[in-house]
């Protein structure tokens, strides 16, 4: 399987599979002639073709809109092995900068309840946490330091997310009072932007925070409840790619590998599990999307490029790779599909998910506010955060009472950030 990745049609497959699997050398004589390469890829291409529109100032829409805006253009561009410091996308980085640094983010307000909350200008602490989508800013430090593109503006952005920091290690933007747990999807970007930032900056401070917070996911083995063992949530153990600011347990272990506790034994469940997903071919399959592919249209949810589709039984390369940058190290996958037959992980299905409303934190349904990026989708439906639709969270839990159909067929609320209550 490695060496068919290694004769990969896409350079970033290739630049993954030599930099992250084998461990070669990035500032290698070949792996900059692979990045160049890839500079020049179709995917890269379609990624920059609105480049000089969207560098620009102007909405919010062109920062953040999903997946379009440029935001996540440099997201996609970090994970695909772009050239670092090219002085090209300064327009861009600055455009990102100015955004996630507005004032809004440096101002609080203390609010007793959730709708205190969304009433109120800048960020609202509501029992002493901060309820805010770090996402945002974590993405935004991860992808502009991987690209070798962030300046002193980035220390603004890690004091953010220290200040942001909840007392159990993560972050959280549920504006609801008994929300005190935090989120997957709201403490993995984060995390990772801050050890990238530490491995060029070395602070105690930054690195006993992403420590801190890589027991979000220890604590509960990177997919179960610490109170009752229970799978979170059925996406948190399905394959996709790419995540934007999702989760399953596929990133989790990708982010375990960065940060270097792969080792630790919590993470064994989740290697385990990922083992039972691989195919007979030797790769790991796309099990499902958060994406559509509009190469040419500004449209939610939507992206430039096409990442492989998905596919029970169909190796998905992005995924592939990826799943072997995990367990490149750990060399397990032992777990066979009759002995998680024994443990009980086959009766785990849509029939068994048990969800309550306080299992979603608020970032499925988040309301347009300041921090949004004014997009509005056409069929607007129950949007998560940032997608600007008016809601209230409570509100939109009525989705619920329709029944699971509904629940699985709603756009936006397919994935919602699950809160893993103790």
């Amino acid at each position: 399987m490695l060496q068919d990745l290694l004769t990969s049609k896409e350079p970033s497959i290739r630049w993954k599979a030599r930099v992250h699997v084998l461990g070669e050398d990035r500032d290698s004589k070949r792996i900059r002639a692979l990045e160049e390469e890839i500079r020049k890829s179709p995917k890269v291409r379609a990624l920059l073709s609105r480049r000089h529109e969207l560098g620009k100032s102007g909405t919010a829409r062109k920062v953040y809109y999903k997946w379009q805006g440029v935001h996540w253009v440099l997201a996609s561009l970090a994970d695909l092995g772009y050239p670092r410091e090219d002085s090209s996308l300064h327009a861009i980085r600055d455009r990102v900068f100015e955004f996630w640094l507005r004032p809004n983010f440096f101002r609080e307000f203390e609010a007793d309840t959730e709708a205190e909350a969304y009433r109120g200008e800048g960020v609202p602490m509501i029992r002493g946490r901060a309820r805010r989508c770090a996402s945002q800013q974590g993405n935004a430090l991860c992808s502009l330091t991987t690209l070798g593109l962030a300046d002193e503006r980035a220390d603004a952005l890690v004091e953010r997310l220290l200040h942001w920091q909840w007392p159990d290690g993560g972050w959280n933007c549920d504006r609801h009072p008994k929300a005190d747990t935090s989120s997957f999807m709201e403490t993995r970007l984060p995390m990772l932007g801050l050890a990238a930032h530490a491995r060029d900056h070395p602070s105690s401070e930054v690195s006993r925070a992403v420590e801190r917070a890589s027991e979000v996911f220890l604590r509960r083995r990177l997919f179960r409840r610490a109170t009752t063992g229970q799978i979170i949530h059925r996406d948190f153990v399905t394959l996709h790619y790419p995540l934007y600011w999702h989760y399953d347990i596929l990133g989790g272990l990708k982010a375990m590998a960065c940060i270097g506790r792969i080792r630790d034994p919590r993470c064994s469940e989740a290697l385990d599990l990922l083992g039972s997903k691989r195919l007979p071919d030797g790769g790991w399959p796309a099990q499902r999307r958060f994406y559509k592919v509009r190469p040419t249209t500004f449209e939610a949810n939507s992206d430039y490029v096409d990442w492989g589709g998905t596919g029970s039984r169909r190796m998905n390369e992005w995924v592939t790779v990826d799943a072997l940058v995990t367990t490149r190290r750990p060399r397990r996958m032992v777990k066979t599909l009759g002995e998680w037959d024994r443990i009980g992980f086959s009766d785990f299905g849509p029939h068994n998910l048990d969800l309550e409303p306080r299992d979603f934190d608020g970032q499925g349904v988040r309301p347009f506010d300041d921090f949004s990026d004014g997009g509005v989708d056409s069929e607007p439906k129950i949007l998560d955060h940032c997608s600007g639709d008016r809601r209230s969270f409570n509100a939109s839990l009525s989705v619920l009472s329709r029944g699971r159909k509904s629940l699985e067929d709603v756009g936006d609320i397919v994935y919602p950030t699950v809160v893993e209550c103790t």
